[in-house]
């Protein structure tokens, strides 16, 4: 099973040496990888260069959706896998990917790995705050003992979806760019393709230091979840709770299914549609 993998950066070149020794060593197939390059005057564009990955590239920090779709021009492989470029793949993760595929025999679903870091995460775990003291073996090691169960409500990278899915929905959507707000929108944009598995493969771990390139100065955020909201009438939040069933206990336990009509529910949609069409009339882009 060879992915496509998508990689946008944006001069975190320790970082992104990182992530693709942790690809090199400790993937078992032969992945196409693909990087959009945003500036690269850290020396990232040489890096890429020299190393002869494919690439795209950018004079300027074009933003993470604007990135990836140059990148996904590029694809060739069946299965679309997108990462930051500040995480580092735990060993055999392509393996406990290809089992989950297989047991799923069908092109609808979203699947993706167990964040590891010191802050908040799907698995909370100190091995470091930068890619100056991570621990590899500290992480590699608790990799080989942790339990911790397959998680439902999926919706962070890195994540998989297949091709035909990715370009059924046209990959991240540009209007979140630079890219707050731009993991629900495709979500629910598979939601409404009729996926129904949204499942974090707890085996297929990735240490993530978080946050490395929005935590640049000179990066502007989006307004994401007004966006979301202007776009689907209600925020990410009550997607992930109702649609997502992000509420309550995460394991995992199968498809999910449509969201339920409850009290709550009928409040919250009511406060959602208040601020959407406040946001409609007052918000200017």
């Amino acid at each position: 099973m060879d992915l496509s993998i998508l990689i946008p950066t944006y001069n975190n070149i320790n970082y992104l040496k990182l992530l693709c020794k942790s690809l090199k060593e400790n993937s078992n197939f032969q992945h196409q990888l693909i990087f959009h390059i945003n500036d690269g005057s850290d020396g990232s564009l040489e890096f890429i260069k020299n190393e002869n990955y494919l690439y795209t590239h950018s004079k300027d920090n074009i933003g993470l959706c604007s990135s990836i779709k140059e990148a996904s021009k590029l694809i060739k492989n069946d299965y679309v896998l997108y990462t930051h470029d500040d995480m580092y793949f735990c060993k055999d993760w392509d393996i406990f990917l290809k089992n989950e595929i297989n047991k799923i025999q069908n092109k609808y679903f979203y699947l993706s790995g167990a964040s590891v870091s010191y802050k908040d995460s799907y698995i909370h775990y100190d091995c470091g705050k930068s890619y100056e003291n991570f621990n590899i073996k500290k992480f590699n090691d608790f990799c080989l003992v942790d339990n911790s169960p397959d998680y439902k409500a999926s919706h962070y990278a890195p994540h998989v979806v297949h091709k035909d899915l990715w370009n059924k929905v046209d990959g991240f959507s540009l209007d979140f760019d630079p890219g707050d707000g731009s993991d629900p929108d495709f979500c629910m944009k598979l939601w409404l393709e009729d996926v129904r598995i949204f499942k974090c493969v707890s085996k297929f771990k990735v240490y993530h230091f978080g946050s490395v390139t929005t935590r640049k100065k000179n990066v502007k955020l989006n307004k994401g979840t007004k966006k979301f909201l202007l776009k689907y009438g209600f925020n990410p939040k009550f997607f992930r709770k109702y649609y997502l069933k992000s509420d309550g206990v995460l394991k995992y336990a199968g498809p999910i299914t449509e969201p339920t009509f409850s009290f709550t529910f009928l409040i919250d949609i009511i406060i959602n549609k208040l601020k959407y069409y406040y946001f409609k009339i007052t918000w200017i882009n």
